[in-house]
């Protein structure tokens, strides 16, 4: 890792001991939440016509864990703050995984964690990219959902590939995009960030369109397909991981 990538997070590593939040503990009680979320039609957040900031935020457990992992386990969420593409500030939280992994049931594993991250910022963003799915979900409430809906932020949910959603890929140009359904529901999408790259879906998040969502990863975008303040939370994370 870069000597300048080291400084971003060395000495911002903070140890997770509670949150103020409360997040369900069970599987049962985590989808109640969801129904309740899906359901729910909060105030729209809309792209400001003046400067704003956009978070981003990764977590990832220690190596050696496997199939699924297991509750308890050491986990390091990062979190980002940018204007544009350009990094401002970031920050990695140390905690626990909650739970092992399940498709649809994320939240019980990452929630807490990546929320520390995000507070652990200097200041809030206006809208917050996670590295998960949002209406793309069983029961339309994933943790891109959920955790905005927690930090009361509008999210947009960015990942390599849907979870249950289909449709094909967008044209190979930057900026074009194509549906991702459910159903007939079009619950995210295809996007180009770059030519010759892969797309990425992008998920409708809590108080984004898809219209918003699209405008808040595309003016994210510097030198690779990515976001930055997702890469760049990414990259904090695993290098605090490869420090311990």
């Amino acid at each position: 890792m870069r000597a300048e990538d080291q400084g971003s997070f060395l000495g911002a590593i903070l140890v997770v001991m509670g949150l103020t939040s409360s997040w369900p503990a069970s599987a049962q009680e985590l989808r109640l939440v969801q129904h309740d979320l899906a359901v729910e039609r909060p105030s729209a957040w809309h792209v400001p016509a003046t400067t704003y900031t956009t978070g981003g935020c990764f977590v990832c457990f220690a190596r050696g864990a496997e199939g699924r992992g297991a509750a308890g386990e050491p986990g390091w969420a990062g979190a980002a703050l940018a204007v544009g593409a350009r990094i401002m500030s970031s920050v990695v939280v140390q905690g626990l995984a909650g739970d092992s992994y399940e498709p649809g049931l994320l939240a019980l594993r990452e929630g807490p964690l990546l929320e520390a991250a995000v507070r652990a910022l200097p200041r809030m963003p206006d809208v917050l990219l996670v590295n998960a799915t949002g209406r793309d979900h069983p029961r339309r409430a994933g943790l891109a959902v959920q955790l905005g809906a927690v930090l009361e932020l509008p999210t947009v949910g960015v990942t390599h590939r849907p979870l249950l959603a289909s449709g094909a890929w967008p044209p190979d140009e930057a900026g074009a995009r194509s549906p991702l359904l459910i159903d007939g529901e079009e619950v995210g999408c295809w996007v180009r960030t770059r030519r010759r790259a892969r797309p990425l879906a992008v998920h409708l998040g809590w108080r984004t369109s898809l219209d918003t969502a699209c405008a808040v990863v595309l003016a994210a975008i510097g030198r690779v397909r990515a976001p930055e303040p997702l890469r760049h939370a990414r990259r904090v994370a695993r290098g605090a991981r490869a420090g311990v």
